[in-house]
């Protein structure tokens, strides 16, 4: 469940605030607070994220961001998203540097992993918002059904469950994992 906070800001003034009770995202220039993660969260964030992260590195390909990087999807309302992890190709990061501030862009691949108090219009929203954004890809990990739902575009879907495989499609290429390595 999420609360709104303030009224509209800019992606920089959200930099500047803190959260000491939580974390929060900036939706069309609305802070929403959100409670931090719970333990089956976590260790299946960086299950997923500790897999892709040696893959990406392993083959150099890009940048794996962790949990609450901020990413700005869209301007004037701003929108900051932070997924659970992302990946930035090297072709994205072409004459970019590394910013001390929110990416200035989306990721190519968003990563989420489903909290008990998500709802199915929170989540449907988040897989737009990257897509408008300019994601190419996102992974919806649901810990209650152990499947993860692999999202080419905002409408269309494919559902993985324990027997299948994980894969990063063109835009990881050559990324696999079993989805039973992700849910042990």
């Amino acid at each position: 469940m999420v609360e709104t906070l303030a009224a509209l800001m800019t992606a920089d003034e959200f930099f500047t605030m803190s959260f000491p009770d939580g974390r929060a995202e900036l939706i069309q220039g609305e802070v929403f607070q959100m409670s931090p993660a719970g333990g089956e969260h976590g260790t299946l964030a960086m299950r997923l994220g500790g897999r892709l992260f040696a893959y990406v590195e392993t083959h150099k390909l890009g940048e794996v961001c962790a949990a609450e990087t901020g990413f700005i999807i869209a301007r004037n309302p701003d929108t900051v998203r932070a997924p659970d992890t992302a990946f930035i190709s090297n072709e994205r990061l072409t004459g970019v540097t590394r910013p001390k501030k929110f990416w200035p862009f989306a990721p190519d691949l968003a990563v989420e992993v489903v909290s008990p108090g998500d709802t199915a219009e929170e989540i449907e929203q988040k897989v737009k918002d990257w897509f408008s954004g300019g994601t190419r890809l996102v992974w919806i990990a649901y810990p209650s059904s152990q499947t993860i739902h692999i999202y080419h575009s905002a409408i269309s879907v494919q559902i993985l469950q324990k027997g299948d495989v994980l894969t990063g499609d063109d835009v990881v290429p050559g990324f696999s994992c079993a989805v039973a390595d992700i849910f042990v």
